[in-house]
């Protein structure tokens, strides 16, 4: 296994003063803080308003009564037009069933209702997709398929959020094969996608390669059981990858693994061929000379300890991207040694989180009206994501873009479309030109429509 051994590039980090780490909780506790004033306020993050003039009440004959009578004819009689004739070409169905919500655990779909009105808002804003939050009340993998297969009809794709593993991975290999349209698992595709495109600069920082590092992976969840397909997809070696899930190191010598082998597939295919230097241990022992550490596991300060961090190989890669807290505050990260350093949140440097992922991602998917999101356009949304961050210049405080930039998911879009497209998956074909502008303009329409709104007085202010 390749390692070196500790420090950020020959820099010292002086540790933060006691005020320094007071203020930087203070910042940390403040989204949550206007959270629980903004929601009752706004009662609702996302509502439905019309994509139609409504010049005087007689437009209603054409949009409703007697006029719509012929687009429904004309779907009779061709089905493909409904791609055409309604929005079918831009809607998404959030689809939970609340056992996996943040790292919250299982707290139910009325529960998880916030972060779907959340994940909509990002899908409108971020990819101009419309998208619309559906938490199921049952928990049970078949009613799930089977509802998600009955609500297709309206959609052009189905994002599934924060169910539970292993049937997390059942219910998306059921859906990607018995669906016409693309259904996708955010929490294992678009955390990896991000993931591997966070990843891909943070070694072009370190001077380091996909194919020589040692990878240690915190947290055996869909998340990052994925983010290892894809790391191997990508050009990591399966040898130089560790997972580490509740009970320890993953390896083929975990009996609980293989007697759940039917269960836990996915755990067990990565335990036979991972960990190749056969260690055995905790998350301790999987960081000692790892290059790169990315936790995905549960909500911290304190899940990873700042020796862990100490232990790791020189100009160490660390990502901590549990939510709504990391598993270790970036400050005592950087203390301890790390050089690069990511979280899954918005007010850190590095933010590797699938909000930069997924709006793209099916907006690109919607723009070819594609039948499935494969690995290969995950990779292809990676590597777009990558090379707009290292064209605007990167450091060890930024290997990824940010959400502000909005040609970002407009390139995304179109990386993932033309992979698509190359791979056959595509009912339509575009120019690249075609499917960049497109997309930018869907997205620039949202933010625009949404800032007139706010200038109207339709959004009202926040509440002081």
């Amino acid at each position: 296994m390749v390692a070196t051994k500790k420090r950020a590039g020959g820099k010292e980090v002086k540790p933060p003063t006691p005020e320094e780490v007071e203020e930087n909780l203070k910042r940390a506790n403040l989204p949550k803080e206007q959270s629980a004033k903004y929601h009752p306020y706004y009662q609702g993050k996302i509502e439905i308003v019309p994509r139609v003039p409504v010049r005087s009440f007689n437009d209603f004959a054409i949009w409703y009564t007697p006029g719509v009578a012929q687009p429904c004819l004309d779907i009779a009689a061709d089905p493909s037009k409904v791609w055409t004739l309604t929005n079918k070409w831009n809607q998404v169905a959030i689809v939970t069933d609340g056992t996996r919500i943040l790292g919250l655990g299982d707290i139910g779909p009325e529960a998880g209702l916030p972060v779907m009105e959340g994940k909509s808002l990002l899908f409108k804003y971020l990819g101009g997709v419309d998208a619309f939050p559906i938490p199921l009340a049952t928990k049970d993998p078949e009613k799930i398929i089977e509802t998600v297969k009955l609500i297709t009809p309206s959609f052009g794709g189905v994002n599934l959020e924060d169910i539970a593993q292993p049937k997390c991975f059942y219910i998306l290999q059921r859906l990607r094969k018995e669906c016409n349209i693309a259904v996708w698992h955010d929490d294992q595709q678009g955390t990896a996608t991000i993931n591997v495109a966070g990843l891909i600069n943070a070694l072009r920082v370190v001077g380091k390669r996909m194919p020589d590092v040692a990878i240690t992976l915190v947290g055996a969840g869909a998340s990052n059981i994925r983010t290892a397909k894809l790391l191997i997809s990508a050009g990591a070696k399966p040898e130089h990858l560790i997972l580490v899930d509740s009970k320890g190191i993953v390896c083929r010598h975990r009996e609980d693994i293989e007697v759940a082998a039917n269960e836990y597939a996915e755990k067990w295919e990565l335990a036979l061929k991972t960990n190749g230097d056969d260690r055995e241990g905790g998350v301790a022992e999987a960081m000692r000379d790892a290059d790169v550490t990315i936790a995905a596991s549960k909500p911290g300060p304190g899940v990873i300890q700042k020796d862990w961090v100490a232990s790791m190989a020189d100009d160490a890669i660390l990502f901590v991207i549990a939510n709504p807290v990391p598993e270790i505050w970036p400050w005592e990260a950087a203390e301890a040694g790390a050089r690069v350093i990511a979280t899954g949140r918005s007010d850190f440097p590095n933010q590797v989180n699938n909000s930069l992922g997924f709006p793209g991602i099916f907006r690109g998917t919607l723009d070819v009206r594609a039948r499935t999101i494969t690995d290969e356009m995950c990779i292809a949304a990676a590597e777009e994501l990558a090379k707009v961050a290292e064209e605007k210049g990167l450091d060890e405080t930024h290997i990824v873009p940010t959400m502000d930039e909005i040609d970002v998911f407009a390139r995304e879009a179109t990386a993932v479309a033309l992979k698509a497209m190359e791979q056959g998956i595509a009912r339509e074909s575009k120019t690249r030109d075609a499917l960049y502008q497109g997309a930018l303009e869907l997205i620039r329409r949202a933010r625009e429509e949404t800032k007139f709104l706010m200038q109207d007085g339709f959004i009202r202010p926040p509440p002081p």
